[in-house]
Order: structure tokens, then sequence, then C-alpha cells
């Protein structure tokens, strides 16, 4: 007994120290108990719901088990062989029936509330319409009302219903923002999925990919960003405004013909890479270099040219080429950065 309490002392340190490595993994942004919206914050209330259940069924087993352990406790002189109980139909009953009554608490407000989230709002009047399209491994929002197509950023006006329509461009991916809603798959199968979310105030919140989809899964970020009405409007004609395109007229038909072949800004370029206009006001550069203003954030410029650079260093197993291999010089990817970065959106 004295060895093993001895060893058990030994690794109580150990466990403190990894106690406190993994409370440092989790991030607030991506944490579904800071609800920012009504969908979460009913979610939020169903696991209120479902911890309390459990909660008042543990302290009554643990209640019930202390108190079997001193009543029924073998006494000093206490030798034979207690008294047996079995086959007692009330107790049979009642912890029959309890379980039951505890499940149907649960289960009502769930299947309600999981109906609810399925609603298909796509066709609301009052409704944003969003297209979603996920790729490896990138976001695509599409706003068909508005006639506009963006990444990354998913700008939506606050206190309105955004409703989604996802599908995917390669394998399954999940979108996911836990302040303001559960996630949804996007299927590889041409299978669309529709559901809907919104946002009370103003603030980025920070989306995820819930599904192992390669081996840069972990850096598929996005960023929602809430504005309100007004400069949601404005966001939506500075999209449209046509593109402005470098100065110099050697980096611009450079950037014409090796960047908007698979990219876009403004009204010119290729549709089969990310959005790139505006990108300068972005709160990030490919999702997870995080710019200036941001917690730990470079400047903008710097991380379009990391980026630039050497995509798959950033992010492995990306489609993008590498705009050296495309016969680029540093020269040439510092004056597109630059572009990159002072292209920016007021709104």
């Amino acid at each position: 007994m004295m060895k093993r309490w001895q060893a058990v002392k030994r690794l109580l340190p150990l466990l403190a120290v990894f106690s406190l490595l993994l409370a440092g993994c989790g991030r607030e942004d991506l944490s579904v108990l800071r609800p920012q919206g009504p969908v979460a914050q009913e979610q939020l209330g169903l696991m209120k719901l479902a911890i309390s259940i459990m909660i008042v069924v543990l302290v009554i087993v643990f209640a019930i088990a202390a108190y079997v352990l001193v009543k029924f406790r073998r006494r000093k002189g206490q030798n034979g062989v207690p008294e047996q109980v079995e086959g007692n139909f009330k107790l049979e009953i009642i912890w029959t029936v309890i379980p039951l009554v505890l499940v149907i608490i649960l289960a009502v407000p769930t299947v309600q509330q999981i109906f609810a989230f399925g609603d298909d709002h796509y066709n609301d009047k009052d409704a944003v319409q969003v297209k979603v399209t996920s790729h490896q491994y990138w976001w695509e929002f599409e706003y068909p009302q508005y006639g506009v197509k963006t990444a990354q950023t998913l700008v939506i006006p606050t206190g309105k219903k955004i409703a989604f329509e996802l599908k995917t461009a390669d394998v399954l991916h999940s979108f996911w923002v836990p302040s303001l809603s559960g996630k949804m798959d996007t299927n590889p199968d041409g299978t669309i999925n529709r559901f809907s979310f919104s946002a009370d105030k103003e603030g980025v919140y920070r989306g995820k990919c819930a599904e192992l989809c390669g081996p840069s899964h972990g850096f598929m970020e996005f960023k929602v960003k809430a504005v309100n009405g007004d400069s949601f409007n404005n966001w939506v004609t500075a999209m449209k405004a046509p593109a402005v395109l470098p100065e110099d007229p050697a980096l611009a038909e450079t950037f014409k013909k090796q960047c908007l072949s698979c990219h876009a800004v403004g009204d010119q370029g290729g549709p089969v890479g990310p959005n790139l206009t505006g990108i300068g006001s972005r709160e990030s550069v490919a999702g997870i270099l995080l710019n200036e203003g941001q917690d730990g954030g470079k400047p903008v410029k710097e991380n379009l040219k990391e980026w630039l650079m050497d995509p798959q260093a950033v992010k492995p197993g990306n489609k993008m080429p590498n705009p050296k291999d495309l016969g680029l010089t540093d020269e040439q990817i510092d004056g597109i950065a630059d572009y990159l970065a002072n292209y920016k959106l007021n709104y």
C-alpha cells in the first residue's frame, strides 16, 4: 500500500503539468460557451439542461450510495450473511420510470430545437442568401442576391437571418462558427445542405472546418464579420466596383497573366481561386496568418509575402502553385504583395 501511494505522489506533479498544458489548448473565440447569436444561445441552453439533469442524477446516486455504505456497513462482531433483498417490484418500477421521465424532459426540447435549427429559410424574403463552397483549404462565399463573391471572410449584417446553402468542391468538410451556431457538413456526393443563423452584435467571429479533410485541415479557418446594415451595403457596393490594378504597367500585366487566370479582383479575373478583392482589409491572409489589429498579428504585406513565397509551407497540400515555379521573381512577388496589401475596402 505504501509503495502504491509513493507512485501516486510521483504521478501527481506530472498530471498537474498535463492539466495546465491542456487548459491552454482552448481558444475563447472557438468556444460554444460564449454564444453571440440566438441559435448558439439556444444550443447552449440545451447543453445546460442536459448537464443540470446529469448533475441531479449524479448527486442523487452518490447520496444513495453514501447512505448505503454508512447504514449497511459491516459492524464489529457481525460475521453472518446479511438479509438478502431481491425482486422488489416497487423499486424496479421507480428506477425504470425515473430515467424514462428524465429522458423525456431532455428529449422534447432537444427534438423541437433540432427541427427548428434545420428549418430552410433560404427562400425567406428577408433572409440574406449565402452559397458556401468548401475547398482544400479555403472557403468561398457567394451572395446571389447581390451578385458578389468573396473568400475567407464572410461579411454579414447584424440582426438579419443568414440562410446558407452549403456544398463542397472536393472532399467532405464541415462549416462551423461556434459563437454563432453548430456545424453543418458540406458533402462530396452533390448533396446541398441548408441551415441559418444570425449575429446580434457587430464583431469578428472565428470559423473552422470541423471535419478532417487533409494535411492542412487544422489551418482551414475563416472569419465571420458582422457589421451594421449600412456597412454591409457599403461593402457590397465596394465589392462590385471596377477592379483597381497595379499602377506599374509591367506589374499589372504580370498580375493579370499569372494571378487573374485563377483569382479575381473586382470585375476581372477567374473563378478558380479565392476572390482577392479587398484582401488588404481582411483580418487574415490564407485564413490563418493574422493581420495587424488581431492578437499577434503582423503587417498585411508581410503575411502576403510569406504566403506567396511558399504557399505549401503555410498550408501543406493546398492547390495553389508556387509563384516562383511560375517564373515570378522576388521583386515581382514583393510588388504584388504591396499591391494586394493596399487593396482595401472602406465600409
